[in-house]
């Protein structure tokens, strides 16, 4: 099965959960829930572990355009999925971790954010992905 590198992927569905401690200014506020909206660019991803793919755009400031998603794990293991541990990168030492799977045949996936630092800490999320399947 071979990776559609030159397709856009799109972060449709999200929770993201923004711990009160983590962001001051919402202290007052308890735990919030916003919607992320985020498309990605993957021609720098080859498949391979180091691959990449870079924001271009985004609906959340703390997510600007440019910021990258880097993945630990090559695709394929298991047989036709991406199952990776994830960097959420947006500079400056503001990155997230977490883990994405996506089923090739289907374009469609799972990230899940545990934690960051700098900008993202205490930075929780479940995103459900949509792409174009690989063909």
């Amino acid at each position: 099965m071979r990776i559609n590198r030159h397709a856009a992927i799109a972060v449709l569905v999200a929770t993201l959960v923004l711990l009160p401690q983590a962001f001051p200014l919402l202290a007052n506020q308890g735990v919030n829930t916003h919607s992320l909206h985020v498309t990605k660019e993957c021609s720098e991803y080859t498949g391979a572990a180091g691959s990449f793919c870079t924001i271009t755009s985004s609906n959340v400031g703390r997510i600007p355009v440019g910021s990258t998603v880097n993945y630990d794990q090559a695709f394929g293991v298991p047989a036709g999925m991406l199952d990776s541990n994830v960097v959420l990168n947006a500079g400056d030492g503001n990155w997230a971790v977490g883990r994405c799977t996506l089923e090739a045949a289907t374009g469609l996936g799972l990230c899940t954010f545990s934690d960051g630092v700098g900008s993202f800490a205490g930075f929780n999320a479940r995103i459900a992905v949509s792409g174009e399947p690989a063909r």
